[in-house]
């Protein structure tokens, strides 16, 4: 099967808050709902860790479509990742304690793999293309931090 190359994209924050109090927060899947501007609903079975699935339903305007993800890093309170089956990229969150008592928190897309053909095709079919859409992932991550960030230090 052919694979098409998708750069890693990468958004960081520092929070106020410890890593125990981001880390329930980053990898609630379900919750992501209220912190990503493109997830809608994510529907979950497991209990979060490592071979957890979600069924989710993702929003750009006008379009819709539904994604597959398993979790596939779950390393409390440092490291949360899942695949997403259907464009084969990985979402994960690193957490790092700052001196100051606070947490980096770096969240990335990458696709060691390279993207599916299917996928790339509909990103430039009903995405405005790659480079377009990357940018509309991007300040959704910086927006999802954003929100993580307000959370964690309320």
């Amino acid at each position: 099967m052919t694979t098409i190359e998708a750069k890693t994209l990468e958004a960081t924050i520092d929070i106020a808050a410890d890593p125990e109090r981001v880390w329930p927060l980053v990898a609630d899947l379900p919750g992501m709902a209220q912190r990503s501007p493109q997830v809608v609903r994510s529907f979950q079975t497991g209990d979060g860790t490592v071979g957890t699935t979600t069924v989710n339903i993702n929003r750009s305007g006008w379009k819709v479509w539904p994604t597959r993800a398993k979790v596939i890093r779950h390393e409390a309170p440092r490291e949360f990742a899942f695949r997403v089956k259907d464009n084969k990229t990985i979402w994960s969150y690193t957490l790092e304690p700052l001196a100051d008592g606070g947490t980096r928190v770096v969240q990335r897309r990458e696709a060691p793999d390279g993207l599916a053909p299917a996928s790339a095709k509909l990103q430039g079919l009903m995405m405005g293309g790659l480079a377009k859409f990357d940018e509309e992932l991007l300040a959704g991550m910086r927006t999802t931090l954003e929100r993580i960030k307000v959370e964690a230090e309320r």
